[in-house]
């Protein structure tokens, strides 16, 4: 299995003081079952040298998951979908720049978040229009790097009051438009739990279309992006999720975003790597059959009598 940890769980950590991104490599390296990160474009490498990480990848046996992109306040009105064009053209730029960064570092997908691109008040936007210029610009990049997987995170809301694309269906019918096999759909439990998706349906629906890619990791209690560790809330959707991506032979990156705040990151990333093994070994020695013949029963009570199979366990 493939774990990635999220580098501003320890560089914005109140445990450790002014760490750079190379700190953090180090540190992560250490965790018991890490086999990869992730880095933001481009917030990480601001102040550090891409020839830089790759050495330090190497040094501490580690992989780059990939690359994600963290937009900055220039784009408060829009990435792809800002109504003035030079802004636009920044936002794609960007992008081609996060992927061949992504390329260089041997990464597996470039990730685009978009956190502006969507609306606050009725009569603010011209729907339609802008969902052209996010196809033509997504094109743009998809088409440029053929050979690159590249990514669409969902999320509902927050920073803006609607996003354009805030749920599995949009997102689908987006990447339809975009046409680029390049291009699909990274999961984010929470921002799911946001939109009251039912994690695993988004992924049956994500897989239906051959568009997943990728795995963002948490939980939390469905009004917010809370970033909590994985099954501390939605325990057996985090099962039945896990369940899914081992009926599909998901073999992508699981990458923990979570925010630990007050506890010790690389407590709470080990704590994330065992609770999802411990929920892949209960399916595991139930048997995928048997959890298959439970679906197919449609039975509360035998759910719940699953749930009862993993707390006696």
């Amino acid at each position: 299995m493939k774990f990635a940890a999220r580098i501003n769980s320890f560089k914005k950590s109140p445990l450790y003081k002014k760490i750079s991104v190379l700190d953090c490599i180090e540190i992560i390296s250490k965790i018991d079952g890490i086999t990869h990160i992730e880095l933001n474009y481009p917030e990480h490498f601001e102040n550090i040298k891409v020839e830089e990480v790759k050495e330090a990848l190497i040094k501490h046996n580690l992989k780059l998951s990939g690359i994600a992109l963290r937009y900055d306040s220039k784009f408060i009105n829009g990435e792809f979908t800002n109504p003035n064009k030079e802004i636009r053209e920044i936002a794609i730029k960007e992008t081609i720049e996060a992927v061949e960064i992504c390329n260089k570092l041997d990464g597996e997908v470039t990730t685009i978040w978009l956190a502006y691109d969507g609306f606050d008040y009725p009569f603010q936007v011209d729907y339609n229009k802008a969902l052209d210029y996010e196809v033509i610009a997504l094109q743009k990049v998809a088409k440029m790097f053929p050979n690159s997987k590249i990514s669409f995170e969902y999320k509902p809301y927050q920073p803006r009051v609607y996003s354009f694309i805030g749920d599995i269906s949009t997102t689908l019918m987006l990447l339809d438009e975009v046409g680029c096999d390049n291009m699909g759909v990274t999961l984010d439990f929470c921002h799911m739990l946001m939109k009251k998706e039912n994690p695993a349906y988004s992924l049956a629906l994500a897989v239906r279309k051959n568009r997943l890619m990728g795995f963002h990791l948490n939980d939390g209690y469905k009004d917010n992006d809370d970033g909590l560790m994985i099954g501390s809330v939605h325990l057996m959707q985090t099962l039945e999720f896990i369940y899914y991506a081992k009926r599909y032979n998901y073999e992508g990156i699981n990458y923990f975003d979570t925010f630990p705040i007050r506890e010790d990151p690389v407590k709470e990333c080990e704590m994330n790597i065992k609770m999802y093994k411990k929920l892949n070994e209960f399916i595991d020695r139930i048997g995928m059959d048997e959890v298959e013949k439970l679906i197919n029963k449609q039975d509360a009570i035998a759910v719940q009598d699953l749930l009862y199979r993993v707390i006696n366990n």
